[in-house]
């Protein structure tokens, strides 16, 4: 897990769109295509829903493995996402090759009690290849392509901000 890495830019997160742009400093602006909660936007525990508003980058988790790399509890499984450990695993959540913990930055909202966002274990990290894009879909986190999480994550540091709209 990174703790300390300098932020680059900001990443604004549109759960209409279903897209995540990264804005550098000083370059243009990179648009990913991401699946959000199938619940929509919430903020409660439990809800399985994205949270809204200001949030930061709290921790980077996964750098240098492999693509494809399945993440339990945030650490390595020591496997490596294939459809047959789908088909032997039906009912688990595919979180593959880099994580971006969360945290809210606002008291009451989604950060501290039953809205805390940190709490809730919600992350931007990779998802096998056939899950569409562009549609809602996730458990409340932001899924994206492994190559372009894997892009993102080289370009963020810990602290970068994330704000989340509808």
């Amino acid at each position: 897990m990174t703790l300390s890495t300098a932020p680059l830019g900001a990443i604004t997160i549109s759960l209409t769109q279903q897209s995540l742009t990264l804005k550098r400093n000083g370059s243009a602006d990179e648009l990913f295509s991401i699946s959000a909660a199938g619940n929509g936007a919430g903020e409660q525990n439990g809800s399985f829903c994205t949270p809204r508003g200001q949030h930061i980058i709290r921790a980077k988790i996964g750098k240098d493995s492999p693509t494809n790399t399945v993440f339990i509890g945030r650490r390595p499984s020591g496997e490596i996402y294939h459809p047959s450990l789908r088909a032997a695993n039906p009912k688990r959540d595919w979180i593959l090759t880099r994580i971006l913990w969360l945290s809210g930055c606002e008291p009451g909202k989604n950060r501290l009690g039953s809205v805390d966002t940190m709490r809730r274990y919600v992350y931007i990290h990779g998802t096998p290849d056939d899950v569409e894009m562009g549609k809602p879909g996730s458990h409340g986190c932001i899924r994206m392509r492994n190559e372009d999480v894997i892009r993102l994550f080289d370009l963020v540091g810990v602290g970068t901000t994330v704000t989340i709209y509808e």
